[in-house]
């Protein structure tokens, strides 16, 4: 991914783009062949390392492909969508697509005690339903836990380097930019405005590129 200066987030708003998106792809290659699952992953970031956490199922064959080779990379897709130069009073801008994607290399280890499992499930729940009025735990399925936690094998996945761009309109003049915002809230952008906007506000110091 070519990175610029311009469009390259701090950690705080990575931490956030993760917290607030956290359905991410996980692709490795396995003799040669890539393959994927889309996964929910949480962020645990240390002062030195930090790692993945999520679960799989254990019929996934990735499974048995990262513990051959556990090298992995993760992708984050934040807002995202094209902007069309239809909205704009000067239309000889181009068309573009606005993002925020953070790329993690990783390597992953699986751990099959029913604690990490237990572990895992909690704290995904926990985040998932952290807004919730009345949030679910995993206690009300029952005796139906035991079964199904059975199904999953948790993970932790060590982070070896991270790649990151918020490509949101930062190069953007300001009457560009306040048109884009209206045209997105017209159709169906409204979280990539949102993300536009907060992003301005963070940038405004930024040189331009």
């Amino acid at each position: 991914m070519k990175i610029s200066p311009l469009f390259t987030p701090e950690a705080a708003a990575i931490d956030q783009l993760i917290a607030e998106h956290p359905f991410a792809q996980l692709i490795s290659v396995d003799a040669g062949v890539p393959v994927c699952t889309p996964l929910p992953l949480l962020l645990d970031r240390g002062p030195d390392v930090s790692w993945l956490l999520g679960h799989f199922a254990r019929s996934n064959p990735q499974v048995d492909m990262l513990r051959r080779s556990p090298r992995a990379l993760a992708i984050f897709m934040g807002p995202h969508g094209y902007v069309s130069p239809s909205w704009m009073r000067d239309r000889t801008q181009a068309p573009t697509w606005n993002y925020a994607t953070v790329h993690f290399e990783i390597e992953v280890a699986f751990d099959d005690s029913q604690a990490a499992t237990t572990s895992a499930l909690e704290r995904l729940v926990a985040h998932m339903e952290r807004n919730s009025h009345v949030p679910w735990t995993a206690a009300e399925l029952g005796s139906r836990y035991a079964a199904l936690s059975k199904a999953v094998i948790a993970f932790r996945a060590k982070v070896l380097a991270t790649q990151a761009k918020f490509k949101l309109g930062q190069n953007e003049r300001p009457d560009v930019f306040q048109d884009i915002l209206r045209g997105l809230r017209s159709t169906t952008g409204a979280t990539l405005a949102d993300a536009m906007e907060r992003r301005r506000r963070e940038n405004t110091t930024s040189p331009s590129e």
